[in-house]
C-alpha cells in the first residue's frame, strides 16, 4: 500500500559509515541514501569513499569495510556533489541524525561543497515520541518490532532503507491519530531548538527526471 500524505510524500533517507565516532578526527567511508515516496523505495544511492587514512580494525569489525574495498574510490568532495544532486531540496531523514549531519557538515564546510537543501529530520527522537515504551530505540530493534524486511545492518544504503521505512511508519501513525506532521511539526516533535540544514556554497541545478 502506498501512503499519500498531505504534508510529506517524497523524502531521502540517508546514512553514513565512518572510521570512528568523532567528526573532527574521523572520516566518512560510505554514503548511502534511498529516495522514498511514502513507504515505497524508488531508487538508491550508495558509494564507498576513500578517506585518505587506514580503516581502523574496530570500525571495520562493525561495518565490514576494509582498506582494500576503499582503495581507488572517489574522495568525499566528489561524492558530495552527486549526493547533493540526488537529494535536491527534499527533506532528509536519518536515525540519530546529528551524528551523520555533523560528519557531513564538516566536509561540506571544508570543501565548500554543494549540499542537500532539505531539512534534516531524526527518526530517533521521533520514534521515542510516537512509540513510547519500547525496550530501546536502536534502528535494528525498531526494524524487528515493526517486522520490516531486513538483512544485514551497518552498511549505509541498507540502513537508509530501514530508516526510510521507520519514518514512513512514524508519519503514517501520526496521520492515523489525526496529529499534525508537517516538516515544522516534526522538527518540534524532535524537541530540538533549531532545524538541521546544510549551508549552501554552490548553486545547484534543478533536478531533471529524478522523481
Amino acid at each position: 500500500m502506498i501512503l499519500y500524505w498531505y504534508y510529506i510524500m517524497k523524502f531521502i533517507a540517508f546514512d553514513l559509515e565512518t572510521t570512528g565516532t568523532k567528526p573532527s578526527e574521523d572520516m566518512i567511508v560510505e554514503v548511502g541514501a534511498v529516495l522514498f515516496d511514502g513507504n515505497q523505495a524508488l531508487k538508491g544511492f550508495g558509494e564507498l569513499v576513500d578517506p585518505g587514512i587506514s580503516m581502523p580494525p574496530e570500525a571495520a569489525a562493525v561495518n565490514g569495510i576494509t582498506d582494500e574495498m576503499l582503495r581507488g574510490k572517489r574522495k568525499i568532495a566528489d561524492v558530495l556533489v552527486d549526493f547533493a544532486e540526488f537529494c535536491g531540496d527534499l527533506p532528509l531523514v536519518a536515525h540519530n541524525a546529528p551524528f551523520d549531519y555533523k560528519f557531513m557538515l564538516d566536509d561540506v564546510k571544508l570543501h565548500k561543497s554543494a549540499s542537500p537543501r532539505g531539512v534534516v529530520l531524526d527518526t530517533l527522537p521521533l520514534s521515542r515520541a510516537v512509540f513510547p515504551g519500547l525496550p530501546n530505540y536502536k534502528l535494528w530493534t525498531l526494524t524487528r518490532h515493526f517486522n520490516f524486511p531486513s538483512g544485514t545492518f551497518h552498511r549505509a544504503e541498507e540502513d537508509s532503507s530501514y530508516c526510510g521505512l521507520l519514518f514512513a511508519k512514524i508519519v503514517e501513525t501520526l496521520e492515523m491519530r489525526g496529529e499534525p506532521c508537517s516538516e515544522s511539526d516534526l522538527v518540534k516533535l524532535m524537541g530540538g531548538k533549531e532545524e538541521m540544514r546544510f549551508p549552501e556554497f554552490k548553486e545547484q541545478p534543478d533536478q531533471l527526471d529524478l522523481f
